[in-house]
């Protein structure tokens, strides 16, 4: 019996960048089913799990984090600006299109424009903030314009609000996370691990 995993995750998390298509490759060969639930950790999460923002992280910290992407964007040949143009940058409008997406269109069209919304922002150097440009994304990816629209939705917004929640009932602090059989794997350097669990179902 294959396994499902809720991933949960940041529309505008560099970790998420970097690990989003390897999840999708593990998952894709275990034949795991996969949850698509992005989530407000900034907004939501952080503040009851004691994260921080960026900006307001230690000096040290903020240091080591761009030496980590750094190795990270070289060791896995993934193009990556350390300091993007639009970042920080709010992530809710691009969140709930990955919604809207999951709603109308299923699973792998959501992994899709979740992989084309993480690349905007940390290999192109795009707005993500900007509805222009994830009208780009959607047209770029194929996928039906109506869909921004639909992002707007009253069943959209319900749908993330339920996302966040459903993390913080899982116990999930940070993105990516992975969440199988009540495990939580946090972390694309955890994904090793998420395959052998995968590898055991």
């Amino acid at each position: 019996m294959s396994r499902s995993v809720d991933y949960y995750f940041a529309p505008q998390s560099p970790w998420t960048y970097l690990g989003h298509q390897r999840f999708c490759d593990i998952a894709r060969a275990s034949g795991a089913a996969v949850r698509v639930l992005p989530i407000d950790l900034g907004g939501k999460v952080f503040p009851i799990s004691g994260g921080l923002p960026v900006g307001k992280r230690a000096p040290q910290r903020q240091a080591y984090r761009l030496v980590e992407l750094q190795r990270y964007s070289e060791f896995l040949h993934a193009p990556l600006n350390l300091k993007p143009k639009y970042f920080p940058v709010n992530g809710d409008d691009a969140a709930r299109l990955i919604v809207a997406v999951d709603l109308h269109d299923g699973t792998e069209a959501a992994l899709k424009i979740t992989g084309a919304i993480l690349a905007a922002v940390w290999a192109q150097e795009r707005h993500i903030d900007d509805e222009k440009v994830l009208a780009e994304l959607l047209a770029e990816q194929g996928l039906n314009p109506a869909r921004l629209e639909q992002s707007h939705s009253q069943a959209a917004h319900e749908r993330y609000d339920a996302n966040t929640q459903q993390a913080i009932d899982a116990g999930v602090f940070g993105a990516p996370s992975y969440v199988i059989d009540g495990e939580i794997f946090w972390g694309q350097d955890r994904l090793g691990f998420v395959e052998r669990k995968l590898g055991r179902a």
